[in-house]
């Protein structure tokens, strides 16, 4: 699994004890951080406290079944991609996923490789992460293969330091990274004297916010740092 997903976090809401476990330890093993839920009260408990970057989702859950759950989510305006899991193969039950604001859907039994390369395609398009392993937000756009930025199609001259801590928040997009975070991707153990990292932010916000009406870097004071667009600023 390629850096892009490697800190990504799931919810697994499954009431099948065993199959939740397998298909956790498989996640884990991958890298992915996982939650679980047991049954659909639990889950939205879940998502009102804590940010995940994709729910496997369920379909026949107790409590409050798994097409409930998305449209719960959904209507308060939660955008999380949802994978959702179900024993029926029946297009009526797929129409009612999508319906109910399903990005995709896997019918059991699976293979567990299946089960990961659609989560990752999931965390993928979620983050703006293109087609070709390009990263975009707004008019934003940054590929690593060739460490190229363009912000409306102008190339921008970042130094490498500055395009690493903007490969690092827009990985996040549109989550805030802590200073820590930063620090301990860009310099580990050693870190720099405390100012830094500050310069670093001040040279990459006028690389690609000067020449331009909407900002994308924003500081959270004694929080840290994102890159967002305009509507998720």
């Amino acid at each position: 699994m390629g850096e892009f997903e490697s800190n990504a976090t799931i919810l697994l809401v499954e009431d099948h004890d065993d199959l939740a476990a397998s298909v956790g330890d498989y996640l884990e093993s991958l890298g992915f951080a996982m939650d679980y839920a047991a049954d659909g009260s639990i889950a939205l408990n879940l998502l009102e406290e804590n940010p995940y970057d994709v729910i496997v989702l369920d379909l026949m859950l107790p409590k409050i079944d798994g097409i409930r759950v998305c449209e719960r989510l959904r209507d308060r305006g939660d955008g999380t991609p949802v994978l959702m899991l179900t024993a029926r193969d029946q297009l009526e039950d797929k129409v009612n996923g999508f319906q109910a604001g399903a990005d995709d859907y896997l019918v059991k039994p699976f293979e567990m490789e299946e089960l990961a390369i659609r989560i990752k395609a999931l965390i993928r398009r979620a983050r703006g992460e293109l087609a070709d392993g390009a990263m975009r937000v707004g008019d934003l756009e940054f590929d690593p293969r060739t460490m190229r930025v363009e912000r409306s199609g102008q190339r921008l001259n970042l130094s490498p330091t500055s395009v690493r801590i903007l490969k690092v928040l827009m990985r996040e997009s549109p989550r805030l990274v802590s200073r820590e975070q930063i620090e301990n991707e860009l310099w580990g153990d050693l870190l720099p004297d405390s100012d830094t990292l500050r310069s670093h932010i001040y040279n990459l916000r006028k690389g690609i916010d000067r020449d331009y009406e909407h900002k994308l870097l924003h500081t959270v004071q004694g929080m840290g740092f994102k890159i967002a667009a305009p509507e998720d600023a």
